[in-house]
């Protein structure tokens, strides 16, 4: 599986937001974003005005960074958003990005971070209506049951994370039984329902060239 190995706060520093890919950590004082918001490097704090296509281009490293997707998929995405003719372009093309197993995981509050959200997944932590599913880019559907499953170590590790997220807003598409450990896709996400400030228009402006 093909992931970004490197520095997670470079990548927040470069996009000009808090992308919260370190979980905890970018809710907190020594976040590196707080304390320098500009790019890294020799002209990082150089202003420099974005053309239309730098405009659409950022929008879209943003995007793929914040869902932890690679080019290659995240192109496939968008022209399965095409295909399906049903609605915007750009809201279906969110609403699969919002889908991934491992996202579902981390808006249940059962993972901090959408990394953590991936492992449990690839080490076979997960079942989806009880059978267990270890790839992150798995779409849930709607009546979708997600648990988890593992030793001791692992379960008291998820309810200490529903413990530090449970001020977080669950989004109204899923439905979470923390006691059990449990989550089901009751509806499929919205537009509305995407926690983040995204232009999806200008990616797809950017792709339909």
């Amino acid at each position: 599986m093909a992931r970004n190995i490197g520095p997670s706060c470079r990548l927040c520093r470069r996009e000009g937001a808090k992308l919260f890919l370190k979980g905890l950590r970018c809710s907190m004082d020594k976040c590196a974003f707080n304390r320098r918001s500009y790019p890294s490097g020799q002209h990082g704090k150089a202003r420099t005005k974005l053309s239309d296509y730098g405009l659409q281009l950022r929008e879209k490293q943003k995007v793929k960074r914040i869902y932890g997707v690679l080019e290659r998929q995240f192109r496939r995405y968008f022209h399965e958003a095409v295909r399906t003719r049903e609605g915007k372009t750009g809201e279906t093309f969110l609403q699969f990005l919002e889908r991934r197993l491992d996202n579902v995981i981390l808006r249940a509050g059962f993972a901090v971070s959408l990394a953590q959200g991936r492992q449990f997944v690839r080490y076979g932590h997960v079942r989806v209506n009880g059978k267990k599913v270890d790839i992150p880019s798995f779409l849930a559907g709607v009546n979708d049951v997600i648990t988890l499953q593992g030793k001791e170590k692992l379960m008291q590790q998820v309810k200490e994370n529903l413990e530090i997220t449970k001020d977080r807003i669950v989004p109204s598409w899923l439905k979470v039984d923390s006691t059990n450990i449990k989550a089901e896709v009751v509806r499929l996400p919205i537009r509305e329902d995407v926690p983040f400030a995204v232009q999806e228009q200008l990616i797809v402006e950017l792709y339909s060239k």
